[in-house]
């Protein structure tokens, strides 16, 4: 009579649902700050580059000049260093044609040693330097010197008639030498253009660049830790002299 029973409680037991473990509370990802392509990054240049001084592959240094947020958080601080190289060089010519400049913007790298490597352009800079940028390919003109040019010719043109009246009035005829001295200043005019170069550009040390980047760049939570990094801390006065005391020892008394 009690096998009745306990094969009825078997079957209750084997009727229950099989009770699975209770899920674990999944583990949040780090938060992620991005800043998007084509943010403009202002730039604060180190090293001085120029066409006349400057070659392919040569390095260019700079430095943040403001601080960049993403999430209302600074990622990119002032200080920042970022890296690039001079790609292109053209110098101006002797006739025609512009000097030219191109900067390849290659790596950033944060104060705590965070670094990213991406390429971007130059998409602004100051008056300081010498020369156009063209934005659209963020490559550097120098100036055109047309009126350069103009003063030079102006200028050996009327020295050349100076000279070519004092040598006509010698001769008897001052008009021909006025005419011949400044046809003569002019084509010296034109072939010291002809012999020299165009400016050249030249973007200076301390020049505002500002940087546009070409794709995103993300850090996360670990990577923005800067400590009590304070950038560019200025140097400690010295401190002023202190003035000369006067000696209060008593002097030797000279004997008589």
């Amino acid at each position: 009579m009690l096998l009745r029973p306990l094969l009825a409680v078997l079957f209750a037991a084997a009727a229950l649902p099989a009770q699975e473990p209770a899920p674990q509370a999944a583990t949040p990802a780090p938060a992620e700050f991005t800043v998007d392509s084509g943010t403009k990054v202002p730039l604060s240049l180190i090293n001085s580059i120029s066409t006349k001084h400057s070659v392919e592959g040569d390095r260019v240094y700079l430095e943040t000049a403001f601080p960049i947020l993403a999430g209302g958080r600074i990622v990119i601080p002032v200080g920042s260093y970022v890296a690039g190289t001079v790609t292109e060089i053209k110098k101006p010519g002797r006739v025609k044609g512009r000097g030219e400049l191109y900067i390849r913007f290659d790596s950033l790298t944060l104060p705590n040693g965070v670094t990213r490597e991406f390429r971007a352009r130059m998409g602004g800079m100051d008056a300081g330097s010498t020369g156009e940028l063209d934005r659209a390919e963020g490559k550097v003109k120098s100036e055109g010197n047309k009126a350069g040019d103009a003063r030079t010719v102006g200028e050996t043109a009327g020295a050349g008639a100076s000279v070519g009246g004092i040598v006509g009035s010698v001769a008897g005829h001052p008009g021909m030498g006025v005419g011949i001295g400044a046809a003569a200043g002019a084509a010296a005019g034109l072939i010291g253009i002809l012999v020299s170069r165009g400016p050249d550009a030249v973007v200076a040390k301390g020049s505002t660049i500002e940087m546009v980047l070409d794709r995103a760049i993300s850090f996360n939570e670990s990577e923005l830790n800067f400590g009590n990094f304070q950038p560019h801390p200025a140097p400690a006065a010295a401190p002023a002299a202190a003035p000369a005391k006067s000696s209060t020892l008593p002097l030797p008394r000279r004997p008589f």
